[in-house]
């Protein structure tokens, strides 16, 4: 009889015992969410205030170090490379305009023509090589010899080269070597291309004018001999009395001999020389006929 009247309670003390300790257990765990969401708010309070530290310390732009002012030349300082005082203060200025944000022209030497007694043997072998495309070779070089007949006087020899920038060659030699229009004389050229257009107009006026000069031109190559207006000129040059010629391989060794500074180095044909001379004067002629 008492196990029966005992049951019930029993089993109504267990309910009441579990019930209390779930409710505890839940307790427990809002608690430590509770404390986990405090705990994760007061971190992000945390960064937040970072955040903003950061923000306030950080420069919306970094700060420029302060310019080293260009070192002023010393007085007295030695120029090198052989650099003359007008470039050194061309150079100055040019530089002090740019560092103010102005670019400033430099005034560059007018252009002259070179004159001289011998070349160097590179501006030969290169210049007067007798080559049917002249590529590269931008400058006429003019060896020239004048005679004065009766004189008694030394033939006049040298050289002159240009750049095709100003007065060529052959206008500048009667402008600086032979100024004086009645002088009677013998002028012979060797030069490294035939005249251009202008230069032949100009030549032959000058013949025209200057009745006791004799001028003969020798040539290495032929300047755009396919092109008209080239083709008249020279027949107008040669119907003033100039001698056109091409220049053989005795000619090239005969200017190596006169006109270079060749030291004790002699001169060899190059390779197609003779070649190239028979196909020049095979041009020449047509022109001329």
């Amino acid at each position: 009889m008492e196990k029966e009247g005992g049951g019930p309670l029993a089993v109504s003390t267990c309910l009441a015992l579990t019930r209390t300790i779930m409710a505890d257990r839940n307790s427990r765990v809002s608690v430590k969410k509770k404390e986990k969401k405090v705990e994760s708010k007061a971190n992000d309070d945390k960064e937040k205030v970072k955040e903003k530290e950061k923000a306030v310390k950080k420069p919306e732009k970094p700060a420029k170090k302060p310019e080293k002012p260009p070192e002023q030349p010393k007085a007295g300082e030695e120029k090198r490379n052989g650099e003359s005082e007008g470039a050194a203060g061309a150079g100055a200025e040019a530089k002090s305009g740019e560092e103010n944000g102005e670019f400033q022209p430099i005034e560059l030497p007018p252009f002259e023509i070179v004159t001289g007694e011998q070349m160097s043997p590179f501006y030969f072998k290169f210049q007067f090589r007798n080559v049917e495309y002249s590529s590269g070779r931008n400058k006429t070089l003019l060896c020239f010899r004048v005679d004065a007949p009766g004189s008694g006087a030394e033939p006049l020899k040298g050289y002159m080269e240009d750049e095709h920038a100003t007065a060529h060659a052959e206008e500048a030699f009667f402008q600086q070597v032979l100024p004086n229009p009645s002088q009677e004389c013998d002028v012979t050229w060797y030069v490294s291309s035939s005249p251009c257009v202008a230069c032949a107009a100009k030549l032959t006026t000058i013949l025209q004018q200057r009745k006791k000069l004799r001028l003969c031109i020798f040539c290495s190559r032929l300047f755009d001999w396919d092109q008209p207006e080239i083709v008249e000129g020279l027949k107008a040059l040669a119907g003033a009395g100039c001698k056109l010629r091409m220049m053989k391989p005795c000619d090239f060794q005969h200017v190596w001999e006169t006109y270079v500074e060749k030291e004790e180095e002699s001169f060899t044909p190059w390779e197609d020389c003779q070649e190239n001379y028979s196909f020049y004067v095979e041009k020449l002629m047509e022109i001329l006929k």
